[in-house]
């Protein structure tokens, strides 16, 4: 299959050599040169612009890093909708509000371009080792037509619901996952603080209903002071902002939510929004005056 693929960074290049490796031909753009390069070595056909993409390709992936990239991308100039055929599909694989999701599928419904919103879940070492959890939402028809396309680059793909869906349940993974290194956090911080090795309070606890995938990730990380960004806290923030947003929006109130955005905008403050969520706990550790580490 011709695949067009726009946004080639910390998740979006990795995406794209899983597609070429599976055997589906490329053509992409993104703002790196160097990338550019490196996929055409890989066989993938490099153009300028999204219209270029859209004239070459009958689907068109994008993996940008926000809403109004998105937009632009696919209905600004130079853009996606100025060079696609009708019946042509966009899965806009990025993390966006939901609801920019469904004005910009109905922006270019009128030219008869479909359109997915497919946000996935799991960073780069999972977009690197092809098993990332994907969340779609659009026509069903069009979702089934294009699984196998979307299985090519992960582990799972389910089906959410009518257009936006996607980036609703990515929003609710996304407050999840904060809540839980949060707990984790402030779990680990009290046990530092009480006296206890946080080493050993997690491995008697993992095996219990406290147990988690965030906590087997995360906690490690914390106790070895490894913050190097599987997910950064910059893109937490701009997830955590979509979900309010989106809660204002229908009246859910989401008070967690609104919390983990304060403790992760002190973070930023202080210069940490680069590295990875897991030093929400330098958080907890600052109020407490307490590291979580590993014995030496």
């Amino acid at each position: 299959m011709k695949v067009g693929f726009i946004g080639l960074g910390i998740m979006g290049k990795p995406m794209c050599k899983n597609l070429i490796k599976a055997g589906h031909e490329l053509v992409v753009t993104t703002h790196n040169p160097n990338t550019l390069k490196e996929m055409e070595q890989l066989g993938a056909k490099a153009v300028h612009c999204g219209r270029e993409v859209a004239e070459e390709a009958e689907v068109i992936i994008t993996m940008l890093p926000n809403s109004p990239q998105v937009r632009e991308v696919a209905l600004g100039e130079g853009g996606i909708i100025e060079g696609a055929k009708e019946g042509s599909v966009l899965i806009d694989m990025s993390s966006i509000d939901p609801t920019e999701s469904r004005a910009i599928a109905g922006e270019l419904a009128k030219k008869g371009i479909e359109m997915l919103d497919a946000p996935v879940s799991g960073g780069e070492p999972k977009a690197i080792d092809g098993t990332i959890s994907v969340m779609v939402g659009g026509k069903k028809d069009i979702f089934d037509k294009y699984y196998d396309l979307m299985m090519d680059m992960a582990g799972s793909v389910v089906y959410v619901g009518e257009i936006g869906s996607g980036n609703i349940a990515k929003l609710a993974n996304q407050i999840i996952v904060a809540v839980n290194i949060a707990a984790v956090s402030e779990a680990l911080t009290l046990a530092a603080k009480a006296g206890a090795e946080p080493e050993l309070v997690y491995q008697a606890i993992r095996g219990g209903l406290a147990g988690s995938t965030v906590l087997d990730a995360k906690a490690p990380m914390m106790m070895d002071r490894n913050f190097e960004p599987g997910f950064r806290i910059e893109l937490h923030i701009k997830d955590l902002n979509n979900a309010l947003n989106a809660g204002h929006a229908v009246q859910a109130s989401l008070p967690l939510t609104a919390q983990l955005m304060e403790i992760m905008q002190s973070l930023k403050a202080v210069g940490c929004e680069k590295e990875d969520h897991s030093s929400i706990v330098k958080y907890y550790e600052k109020i407490s005056d307490v590291l979580v580490e590993r014995p030496n």
